[in-house]
């Protein structure tokens, strides 16, 4: 607990850090009301993604398909639209499939026995190929502004973007369970020692189980989130975007061999992310160089707790 403290610590200079220079680099815009309502829009999506994924990942496994689960949910929208239904009935619909889609990435895991990263790559592919079937390359555009001004205006009286604010309760909602729940305990215990987390009474299969199903839901979520922010349904919409919630979830501070990690933390990560994305795309940085970024600081984040614990194994 202390080590995820002082990297939380850590993580929150950064963020200060990302915030002085980015303001710097973008002559002051990075800061004010519109900069900081573009960077909220831009980083809701995968911090979205990434609470569930936290405690997939603090109980040892891993999701890969959750851009692609985005991106069916985004083409079903455009589907369902053209076919005439109203998106009141159309959005707990798609949460629906994005929940089965997990289900279906849980049973495999769970049941079969089969690895997480194994699974989720293969389901990366069919979910995104079904999204393609179900939509194919046509971009559906006309929703009701209603809807679309979620996603493209601040709530009233502020600078804060909708989909934040749904970021901020569900991390309150994922952090109690974490944190604060004997669920939360028990996705701790399995990340840690799976077995004697089996010997001393937690249903691990059912545990990893509902974990599957939770991130299916609040990546189908995510893309209804996408669409309306983008007011564009395509089932190329979220491409890459696992890179992004991977990366805030390990910066984060959590374990990529389980037992070990934080919401808080995550928060801090997707924000730090979210900030020195938005601050290289105001400098006119090439995308390719964004990316690129966002690679280093997934190995960094991967590699830097192995090295802190070979340098902790020697000290004398």
């Amino acid at each position: 607990m202390k080590s995820l403290l002082r990297w939380e610590s850590v993580l929150f200079v950064l963020l200060v850090l990302v915030a002085v220079v980015g303001s710097a680099a973008t002559g002051g815009s990075f800061l004010t009301g519109r900069g900081a309502f573009n960077v909220g829009s831009d980083l809701a999506v995968v911090a979205l993604i990434a609470m569930p994924l936290t405690l997939v990942v603090v109980a040892a496994e891993i999701d890969l398909s959750v851009a692609s689960v985005l991106g069916l949910s985004s083409a079903l929208i455009g589907m369902l639209w053209n076919a005439g239904w109203p998106l009141e009935a159309i959005l707990p619909v798609v949460i629906v499939v994005g929940a089965v889609c997990g289900a279906i990435n849980g049973f495999l895991v769970t049941k079969l026995g089969l690895p997480s990263l194994a699974v989720t790559i293969g389901s990366l592919a069919l979910y995104r190929g079904l999204a393609f079937v179900v939509l194919g390359d046509q971009a559906v555009a006309d929703f009701p502004d209603s809807y679309t001004q979620f996603g493209t205006t601040p709530v009233p009286g502020t600078w804060i973007p909708y989909p934040i604010v749904l970021f901020a309760v569900l991390a309150v909602v994922f952090g109690l369970l974490l944190h604060a729940t004997t669920f939360g305990r028990a996705v701790f215990a399995i990340g840690a020692n799976e077995e004697a987390a089996r010997f001393s009474g937690i249903r691990v299969k059912r545990v990893k189980f509902i974990l599957f199903v939770l991130t299916g839901a609040v990546a189908a979520l995510a893309g209804i989130v996408y669409t309306l922010r983008y007011a564009s349904a395509r089932a190329d919409n979220g491409t890459g975007l696992e890179l992004d919630v991977v990366t805030a979830v390990l910066l984060g501070g959590v374990s990529i061999f389980g037992g070990r990690g934080s919401i808080v933390g995550v928060i801090l990560a997707a924000l730090v992310l979210g900030g020195l994305t938005d601050a290289l795309i105001l400098d006119d940085v090439a995308n390719e160089v964004v990316k690129l970024v966002t690679g280093i600081l997934l190995l960094a984040s991967v590699f830097a707790p192995a090295v802190t614990k070979r340098l902790r194994g020697a000290t004398p």
